[in-house]
């Protein structure tokens, strides 16, 4: 079954309308990205994760290490699946009136950052096909409030893999001394919508927000890539002040992304950079704030689903979202 939506399209072709700096980049993190690949596939598997890689030192990235939670067997075969809660809000989920709590932050080098973090979709959703199906604004035009996200052909939904990721990520942020705010944990019957999931991270004030996906592209189409916000201007939407942040954010999770993980960057979209600017997301055209999405790898493809469905190989994918994260509040 195929899954589209607001901010679950299948990911299409990158768009020729960049100007010519941004393709030269483009082309320098072509190299450095398969450079990183190469150097993994000559230096050898250290193990783990089901995956047949592991993580070589990338020269997209000059992301400082953060620190590896110690992981239990509980983390390992976590699915990531959460409970609904009830309740009313008298908006978009019917549940919670307000994003996941942040625990108290540590001290820490980021004590004082402010992190969204907004995990793709709701395992609630596809009980609320009405609700998700609701038109929002989102600047450009119009589109669903959310969708259910997708799968892995054995049933494994793209919604547990962001929880699972995306806990496994806060307590990572957490330990760092960041401030660490879910636009749904699990907590909440369906949603949020996507405007409201901006919303989320612009009222936190965040000086970054991440958003975690995993695609659903044909098998034989590998690889994680980063979605930046496009120059949008119309409506409520305007991008303009965060895209050049946001794309200094999403090439730090790229390049910490393939030393901590083995993956290589999408073979499918992003011409090998695996960046990807795209303008008809409500979650970033509606941010006020540096924002990314991150598509972890394809469900659909065999080789990319037994690492997407390995507890190890997502405390590794953690790891390198977080290390990115790291990099670029220091460096804000």
């Amino acid at each position: 079954m195929s899954y589209v939506g607001p901010d679950f399209d299948p990911s299409r072709p990158p768009r020729r309308t960049l100007r010519r700096p941004v393709a030269v980049a483009g082309a320098a993190l072509v190299v450095g990205a398969l450079g990183g690949w190469l150097m993994w596939q000559a230096s050898g598997d250290p193990g783990g994760g089901g995956s047949d890689r592991a993580g070589a030192q990338s020269p997209l990235s000059n992301a400082p290490a953060s620190p590896t939670a110690p992981k239990t067997d509980a983390e390992d075969s976590s699915d990531g699946s959460g409970g609904n809660g009830s309740g009313s809000d008298g908006k978009e989920s019917g549940t919670s009136s307000s994003p996941s709590a942040s625990r108290p932050a540590a001290s820490g080098p980021l004590k004082g950052k402010v992190v969204v973090i907004d995990p793709g979709h709701n395992p609630g959703n596809f009980q609320h096909t009405s609700e998700i199906n609701r038109k929002v604004n989102i600047g450009t035009n119009s589109k669903e409030c959310d969708t259910t996200g997708t799968s892995t052909n054995a049933g494994y939904t793209e919604a547990q893999f962001t929880l699972d990721v995306s806990r496994r990520l806060r307590t990572l942020l957490e330990e760092q001394g960041a401030t660490v705010k879910f636009t749904q944990d699990g907590d909440r019957a369906w949603g949020p919508c996507v405007d409201e999931r901006a919303r989320i991270g612009n009222q936190a004030d965040a000086d970054a927000v991440v958003s975690v996906h995993a695609d659903g592209s044909a098998d034989g189409n590998r690889g994680f890539h980063v979605i930046l916000p496009g120059s949008v201007r119309a409506g409520a939407a305007d991008t303009r002040p965060i895209v050049a942040p946001s794309r200094e954010l999403g090439e730090r999770i790229a390049g910490s992304f393939v030393r901590a993980t083995g993956s290589a960057p999408s073979n499918y979209i992003g011409d090998g950079t695996g960046l990807d600017v795209r303008k008809d997301l409500g979650g970033l055209n509606l941010s006020t704030v540096p924002k990314v999405f991150i598509e972890c790898g394809n469900m659909r493809d065999s080789k990319d689903e037994a690492l997407l469905t390995s507890g190890a190989w997502r405390q590794k994918a953690a790891n390198g979202i977080s290390e990115g994260i790291v990099s670029f509040l220091h460096e804000s």
